[in-house]
């Protein structure tokens, strides 16, 4: 039988790959439907619902029938709020036509990177990192340089800046950042944040920042944004949105703030990609911003209790190297102790711990180019009990394994 051509793809499309850390979650799903009781640690969202003020203003749009399309940079009303916003917490000189909502933080992933990104670039993504950075930098003829984290046991993660240094080439156009970090829970310090943006001026380069965590810090340590960075016009694409902090993965609304001069060609490409984000969620947004803070602060003290308690639990392990995240709601402990006494590959860990224990957790390799198939992602975006729980299983399920 004769091949259409509808097989005959963009040959780009082999280069990219998807969110694999879907596809576990998939299979925790499908054995809950069958009846097995499974925790899972898989999840990349807050489990607390939209905060009834954030909902109440999205149905007045819905009464009210906001439900057209809207300008492709988003409201007016909606981008003086995100830069009232910015202008508040980091004292940013943010202006309203500086900022293009879109749908979502990962939109605002891929107009950032295309707008940049030609063929035979170079981006340097620090890994372990969120998946869509680099497969947007591959889709546009770019090519992503990992330059792994060091690990310390005890800390956590840490910026490698010599490596990222070396990394720089002549075909380096950008250097992409997730701070807070996905999946590793670590944050960039000031000072660290000031070194590298040194590099990215020294070697005149563009600085991606994915700042979608910013609300979620722990333990009192300090955070810097990028648009607090001398001259960030210059060097800076800033990223972030409404889905962690105010659980609001659903609603689809993130942003990117730019330079003014750029911003007419990024909503030529926005506009081509998704007209524009949902009306009644813009509206909720404004609410957000203006709104009570007091839920995110609930939901922020959580988490940082539940990253201590998970913290705890999984210490009393010989074989899982844990350390309390600073930010985020997830840590990437090393368990390469335990691969190396059993001959188990990551993906194995997480299968057995699955199949047999009821309990998911992700691959590192799901994140990680480089360094992730010594470590997994534990997500503590769940209810304090799952977390007791479940991490007495990983504990005790390592353990049996490993004799």
């Amino acid at each position: 039988m004769k091949e259409g051509p509808t097989l005959n793809l963009q040959p780009m499309l082999r280069e990219i790959k998807g969110e694999t850390a879907f596809t576990f979650l998939a299979l925790a799903r499908r054995l809950s439907g069958e009846g097995r009781r499974i925790i899972s640690f898989g999840i990349g969202q807050p489990d607390y619902i939209t905060p009834s003020h954030v909902r109440e203003e999205a149905k007045r749009a819905l009464d009210e029938g906001f439900t057209g399309y809207t300008e492709t940079a988003g409201i007016p009303e909606l981008r003086e709020a995100i830069a009232w916003y910015l202008r508040t917490r980091y004292g940013a000189d943010v202006d309203p036509e500086e900022v293009i909502v879109t749908t979502g933080a990962k939109t605002a992933i891929f107009v950032a990177i295309a707008s940049y990104i030609r063929p035979g670039d170079e981006a340097i993504v620090v890994d372990p990192s969120y998946y869509a950075y680099a497969q947007v930098v591959k889709l546009f003829g770019g090519t992503p340089v990992y330059v792994p984290m060091v690990f310390e046991p005890g800390y956590g993660f840490k910026l490698d800046l010599e490596a990222i240094r070396r990394a720089v080439s002549d075909k380096t156009r950008m250097i992409i950042v997730n701070n807070p970090n996905n999946p590793t829970g670590s944050v960039i310090g000031p000072s660290e944040l000031e070194e590298l943006y040194d590099i990215v001026v020294r070697n005149n380069l563009i600085l991606v920042s994915d700042e979608i965590y910013d609300n979620f810090l722990y333990g009192g340590v300090k955070f810097k944004s990028v648009l607090e960075l001398e001259d960030w016009r210059d060097h800076v694409v800033y990223i972030n949105g409404f889905s962690k902090t105010f659980s609001m993965t659903g609603w689809r609304l993130g942003y990117l703030v730019a330079r003014r001069e750029v911003i007419p060609s990024m909503l030529d490409l926005a506009v081509t990609v998704y007209s524009c984000a949902p009306s009644i969620a813009q509206r909720a947004g404004i609410a957000a911003l203006k709104g009570d803070w007091s839920p995110v602060r609930e939901m922020v003290a959580e988490f940082e209790r539940r990253a201590r308690v998970l913290y705890n639990m999984l210490s009393e392990s010989e074989y899982i190297e844990a350390y309390m995240p600073q930010g985020a709601f997830y840590m990437f402990p090393r368990v390469s102790k335990f691969l190396r006494k059993t001959g188990m590959s990551v993906e194995d860990l997480v299968y057995y711990l699955l199949y047999e224990h009821g309990v998911l957790v992700l691959p590192g390799t799901a994140f990680s180019e480089l360094i992730g198939g010594d470590h997994v992602r534990i997500s503590f975006a769940t209810k304090m009990e799952n977390i007791v729980e479940g991490s007495k299983v990983i504990v005790n399920a390592l353990r049996s394994r490993a004799g």
